[in-house]
């Protein structure tokens, strides 16, 4: 097969979008079902996930020339996506000097995930010094001041990036955002400037400076991704009590999860229960983390008790707590009672209409009503769109009716198209999936353009 011509715009659209391409969900189903073969042909005409899957299996297997060259299409258009795989990929093998060549060049134009790379490069090789002096004048931004202080360890220049961090943020700093002195909440960069400082205290053997410090800044401060990291730091430190006293403080917040998570992977249980119960019943996240917590440990019937006792006017008839009760009556095979209950839900705040009818389907189809199910949600004023369409070939494939399903799937509509290819793939019809998956994507809309004045 030859290999097309590969754009870097074509290419960087269809893999943020997931669309115009094979997902990786699928190429993972592709490997796990002996379909390696249309992977390898896949990676060599412009299937990017297929080409990444491919590389990093021939690694795994000691064939590095071979997972390179797999990759070096998509490398020479530049994108950096791929770029940053083969970096990666290199490093890992400890090929770390050709990992430099290939970031370098991006790094020296300033580019910032080129600049972070390269620099953890450099660590990794030993030119940990070069990596520091790289990214010190950097402190300011959010992708590369945590990479900064990754470096530093173990250079002695701890307090020389503690002062760079404090500087961020000192009282009477202008806020990053508004540039006011005086700021009410005054906007740092990086955001994670007082939990990095924290990082690096901690590394010095100075906790209780690092604990203060986290403290100052109030609750969730320097929390990233739903990481918390005081309550990271009291959790290393055995400072349980003192945790427990911190997740109190925000009921159903991050510092909450964190302690029920890290005592779930101790093995208590029972403890973990015991974080979420008094917000369980005033929170629908906290009484939705709590179910899950359950259901993670065989106690699904105690997670539908948690879930129904919790009054509407706490979130017991949002979306999402509909929809995990919902799952779980059909899951414990209680879909009848179930059905009982939604019958006396009725124009709940919280829950649109056609959601409430969608769970009600499901129900009637664990009860054996496929039919009905399906005749309901055609009948709804929403009953011919597409996610109407995706809902009831869903019921019809779990019935075991998946031509049917394949049916209600319209190979023209993007948003049908994965849904039909994994349908066909289960069904044995890789080709027609991958053809469907491959379909062009619509042409995308003009840049917007701004002008200097209101049109008016």
């Amino acid at each position: 097969m030859n290999a097309p011509a590969l754009d870097p715009d074509d290419l960087d659209r269809r893999t943020r979008l997931h669309a115009g391409c094979v997902p990786p969900d699928l190429v993972a189903y592709l490997l796990d079902h002996g379909h390696a073969d249309t992977v390898r042909e896949l990676a060599l005409d412009g299937e990017w996930f297929c080409a990444r899957a491919r590389a990093r299996f021939l690694g795994a297997e000691g064939r590095q020339d071979e997972a390179r060259s797999v990759l070096a299409p998509y490398v020479a258009t530049g994108w950096w996506t791929a770029v940053a795989e083969a970096a990666g990929l290199l490093g890992a093998w400890g090929r770390v000097a050709e990992a430099l060549d290939l970031v370098r060049p991006r790094a020296e134009a300033g580019e910032h995930p080129a600049l972070r790379d390269f620099a953890l490069l450099l660590a990794r090789a030993g030119r940990a010094e070069e990596a520091y002096e790289l990214l010190r004048p950097h402190v300011t931004e959010r992708l590369l001041a945590g990479p900064l202080v990754e470096v530093s360890a173990g250079l002695g220049r701890d307090e020389e990036v503690a002062a760079l961090l404090a500087d961020r943020i000192a009282p009477g700093r202008a806020c990053a955002a508004c540039g006011d002195t005086e700021c009410g909440a005054p906007y740092v960069e990086p955001p994670d400037a007082s939990a990095l400082l924290a990082a690096v205290r901690e590394r010095q053997g100075r906790t209780d400076e690092a604990v203060a410090l986290l403290r100052a800044h109030g609750p969730g401060a320097g929390t990233v991704n739903g990481r918390d990291p005081l309550a990271g730091l009291l959790a290393r430190l055995g400072r349980t009590a003192e945790l427990r006293a911190y997740a109190a403080q925000e009921p159903g917040g991050n510092a909450e999860r964190f302690l029920a998570r890290w005592l779930e992977e101790r093995g208590d249980v029972a403890g973990a229960v015991e974080v979420y119960r008094p917000s369980a019943a005033a929170s629908s996240h906290a009484a939705l983390r709590l179910a899950e917590l359950l259901v993670r440990h065989g106690r699904g019937e105690e997670a539908i008790d948690v879930l129904a006792a919790l009054p509407a006017a706490r979130g017991g008839h949002s979306d999402c707590i509909l929809d995990a009760l919902c799952t779980l009556y059909v899951d414990r095979g209680r879909a009848e009672e179930g059905l009982a209950r939604f019958a006396g839900i009725v124009d709940p705040p919280d829950c649109e209409e056609w959601d409430l009818l969608r769970m009600r389907a499901a129900l009637l189809a664990a009860c054996g009503r496929v039919d009905q199910a399906v005749a309901e949600l055609r009948a709804h004023p929403e009953g011919g769109s597409t996610y109407a369409a995706e809902v009831v070939a869903g019921l019809l494939a779990g019935a075991g009716r998946p031509e049917e399903a394949v049916a209600v799937l319209d190979p023209g509509d993007p948003d049908l198209r994965k849904p039909l290819a994994e349908l066909l793939m289960a069904l044995g019809r890789i080709g027609e999936a991958v053809a469907v998956l491959r379909r062009p994507l619509p042409a995308p809309p003009p840049p917007t353009v701004y002008r200097e004045a209101p049109p008016w």
